[in-house]
């Protein structure tokens, strides 16, 4: 506020001097100087007017800025008790939750102390009543716990057996129609023609002055083509025919094919016959790598080793009991390969394994080993799926069946081979091979009853257990194993599995 006042009235004292200034002016341009006196006097009022109203405001507006600084203190401080207003409301409300959580915590251990001395009594009255339990029994209780586990075990194991055998006799009234209606789906859905082709191991000549050519001078000719071949030529008395003997296919149809040429050239001589015979393996090779092939695409088996193929081949030319080995590789795929998909299992491991079950066969008679063990070996040698060689090698039960598809495998094998027009065998020979397999097994002593199943695959014999004990057991399968291989022709292998079961049987009444 000084600083105003003399702001004011310095700037009067300006004015005062530019007054006189003024005066002084005029004077010194020659005015008179009663005028001048009269000028000044009139400005110097005027100052001292202006100075006043200056000053007046100057007060006014002091006031009114002091008046301002009032009004602003005054709400501040009243905001400062209101702030400490509410300072001491939370400073209060802290003080009353430091009590409350003070009376809990200390309620907290009030508990705790009555929950210890509870738990306290409590263990001394289990061990009071633990010791007077011991007492009365006369049993400890590591006794008493082993009693009460045998107990409780023996109760779950009485129910345990209670519900599986409500789970076996809930099976077997299902399993059976489930499993005929899969099987007469599989087979209705799968059609296939009733006689399968054969290998033709005869070779018809247009006269008996051809039968001398083939033989030749002293017998080089036919010499020539036997040691070519691998095979034995027969020339007997048969009119215009000549028979092909060999035990391996592949080789019988090379012959076959070598000879027909021959015959059809008219020149016969050992350079013509190599000529002939390496030809015909050609041509020979090619059918069968072409048919392989077209099996696999066929039974919707693809992506396999060449090598595989090639070994497949070769069962172009194979048959049993007239069914020719590559169809029922096929057919058994198809089937299987239904049969998967109707139970839920993996389709493509059936078929697979279906379409190369009987792979070993195409070199059995080259390899020690039954033809599911050397097929097995085939496939996995040439990184075929481990789970397709189980089926494989388990299609026969030689090994464990240990997967759905194998034992789906060994079924769609049974119903291709055993299915009515599957083979050339007459009805009259398939029951009397039959027959004699229950006859072989019957003639045994101890031996209740025996089964011929799989068509003709399996021999199941059931012995008496009070007079048959397990090594009389192995003994009585070896000796049927040995018997049908000594008096009976069969295709293939046939198992034989003797059972022996004891059972015990007490009624309730």
């Amino acid at each position: 506020m000084l600083a105003i006042v003399s702001i004011i009235v310095g700037l009067a004292g300006l004015l005062i001097g530019a007054g006189a200034g003024f005066v002084l002016r005029k004077r010194s341009d020659g005015t008179s100087l009663q005028q001048a006196e009269e000028q000044a006097s009139r400005i110097l009022a005027e100052a001292e007017t202006h100075q006043k109203e200056l000053l007046l405001a100057a007060k006014e507006e002091t006031l009114t800025l002091r008046n301002q600084l009032e009004a602003e203190m005054r709400d501040r401080r009243a905001e400062a008790a209101r702030s400490e207003q509410r300072l001491a409301q939370k400073e209060e409300n802290l003080d009353r939750k430091v009590d409350t959580l003070e009376r809990r915590e200390q309620s907290l251990r009030d508990r705790e102390a009555s929950i210890e001395q509870l738990r306290t009594e409590a263990e001394e009255l289990r061990l009071r009543q633990a010791t007077e339990l011991e007492r009365v029994s006369n049993l400890t209780v590591d006794e008493a716990r082993e009693q009460l586990l045998g107990a409780i075990e023996g109760e779950i194991r009485d129910e345990a057996s209670r519900r599986v055998r409500e789970m076996e006799k809930e099976v077997e009234a299902t399993a059976g129609p489930r499993a005929r209606k899969i099987l007469a789906t599989a087979i209705q859905r799968y059609t296939s023609e009733v006689t399968a082709e054969n290998t033709v191991s005869v070779v018809q000549i247009p006269s008996d002055d051809m039968k001398g050519r083939i033989i030749g001078r002293e017998g080089r000719n036919i010499r020539a083509i036997e040691a070519a071949t691998g095979v034995d030529l027969i020339i007997d008395d048969t009119p215009d025919a000549v028979t092909v003997s060999a035990f391996d296919p592949v080789r019988r149809e090379v012959a076959r094919q070598a000879l027909s040429m021959l015959v059809q050239d008219g020149r016969i001589h050992p350079t013509r016959i190599e000529e002939a015979v390496n030809k015909a393996r050609r041509d020979v090779e090619a059918t069968m790598q072409d048919a392989a092939e077209a099996a696999a695409v066929e039974a919707g088996v693809l992506n396999l080793h060449p090598e595989v193929l090639k070994v497949f081949g070769r069962l172009r030319y194979r048959t049993s009991y007239g069914q020719n080995v590559m169809r029922h590789c096929i057919e058994t795929g198809h089937i299987a390969a239904m049969i998967a998909r109707e139970i839920g299992a993996d389709v493509e491991v059936a078929r697979a394994g279906g379409f190369l079950h009987d792979l070993g066969k195409a070199v059995d008679h080259e390899v020690e080993g039954t033809h599911a063990i050397i097929g097995a070996d085939i496939a996995r040698r040439f990184k075929v799926k481990d789970a397709i060689a189980h089926c494989i090698e388990a299609h026969h039960e030689e090994v464990e069946p240990r997967t759905v598809e194998a034992v789906i495998v060994m079924m769609a094998d049974s119903i291709s081979g055993g299915r009515p027009g599957a083979r050339r065998e007459s009805l009259e020979a398939y029951i009397k091979r039959l027959e004699t397999l229950e006859n072989i097994a019957k003639s045994h002593k101890g031996v209740e009853s025996a089964f011929a199943i799989q068509a003709g695959r399996e021999v199941r014999i059931i012995v008496r257990p009070e007079v048959i004990d397990d090594l009389e057991a192995m003994r009585i399968a070896r000796d049927v194993s040995q018997q049908i291989e000594e008096t009976m022709e069969y295709p293939g292998q046939i198992k034989v599995t003797v059972v022996r079961e004891t059972r015990a049987t007490e009624y309730a009444r």
